[in-house]
């Protein structure tokens, strides 16, 4: 007993040692390993909250911009973003508008948060490079190399989720007529794995990483650098004490979202097509060579291109842009000011542009 009793009061001290140990650390501005490990997490969880808030708030343009780029061009169903979300409440109510958002939310929370966390890590990364090769320590990052940055974090967050995407861009597009019903994700998923086999989880894959580099890097880009912009020129009086506000980070939001989509946009547009090649139902819905009745085949994202602009003319690869647009203005500043605002209300001290 007396020997069991001096372990437990060594165990103890050990503990108490080492609680304040970390405590000297994070006084002295050192990070002890898991107060690291704490703010990756919470990092990780201000990125999943702010996807999560800003799709589900655009959640039904989303969906109308989707069954837009996919549509079968002899049976036009939807005309626009009015007409859209009209058609959809009368046809399939308030729930038809926010289909396919539960997998949507399951796909973009991991995809933001890791999105938002390899952002932050590739900067420093990057900033850490640039300072050794210019051997100036006190270089900060230029648009270019943030761009570097947000093209990196946009591959690494897409790659790591596309299954999702794959599957949720069919169950966005099924309707309650559509000759086959996938039940939810998961049962989308394992459909999609017996009938087409691994592989097909990828589709479109291609057009996505090229794609992403443009729209994630210059959402990342632009937004930062007019943080910076506004904060060292202080124009028409929007800073104060080197701070912006909530107003002024959603403009720069705003503004960072309309530009990378608008260069981005063809890309997602051959991305959904190609998505939904080898689902057999998938000529009820978009037609791969004009016919109604045609299978829908590419072989590969320049064939794809080729058959959309041949048979639907250059107009079809930016289907469904004004939905989108009235969609990505607001999501993206929703979800950069969110996640700035989760990671202040969590006690994050790194924060991007710092």
């Amino acid at each position: 007993m007396a020997s069991e009793d001096v372990k437990t009061s060594e165990a103890a001290v050990t503990t108490i040692v080492s609680l304040a140990e970390e405590a000297k650390l994070a006084r002295e501005g050192v990070k002890a390993p898991s107060y690291a490990v704490l703010s990756i997490c919470k990092s990780l969880v201000a990125g999943g909250v702010a996807g999560g808030v800003s799709r589900t708030a655009v959640a039904p343009l989303e969906r109308l911009k989707i069954l837009l780029q996919v549509q079968n061009p002899r049976n036009i169903k939807y005309n626009g973003t009015i007409q859209g979300l009209k058609y959809i409440w009368r046809t399939e109510g308030f729930r038809g508008l926010f289909k396919g958002n539960g997998t949507n939310c399951a796909r973009i929370v991991p995809n933001s948060a890791v999105k938002f966390f390899s952002y932050e890590e590739a900067s420093k990364g990057i900033l850490w490079l640039y300072q050794q090769k210019t051997g100036n320590e006190d270089a900060q990052l230029t648009p270019l190399l943030r761009l570097g940055a947000g093209a990196c974090a946009g591959i690494i967050a897409m790659s790591a989720t596309y299954p999702m995407d794959m599957v949720r861009g069919r169950l966005t597009v099924q309707t309650d007529k559509s000759p086959y019903q996938y039940r939810g994700m998961f049962h989308a998923l394992s459909t999609v794995l017996r009938e087409e086999g691994p592989r097909a989880l990828y589709k479109g894959w291609l057009p996505s990483v090229i794609g992403v580099i443009p729209y994630v890097g210059l959402n990342f880009a632009v937004y930062e650098s007019l943080k910076d912009w506004l904060v060292k020129a202080k124009p028409f009086g929007l800073v104060q004490d080197s701070d912006l506000s909530v107003t002024t980070r959603l403009a720069c939001g705003a503004a960072a979202g309309t530009v990378g989509q608008t260069v981005a946009y063809p890309l997602d547009v051959i991305r959904r097509r190609m998505q939904m090649v080898g689902w057999k139902d998938a000529a009820s819905i978009v037609t791969g060579d004009g016919r109604s009745k045609a299978p829908l085949e590419y072989t590969g994202m320049i064939d794809a291109f080729r058959k959309t602009v041949r048979y639907e003319g250059f107009g079809a690869l930016y289907k469904g842009l004004v939905p989108n647009s009235v969609k990505v203005v607001p999501s993206i500043a929703i979800a950069f000011v969110t996640y700035e605002v989760v990671k202040d209300i969590l006690g994050v001290e790194i924060r991007i542009s710092d």
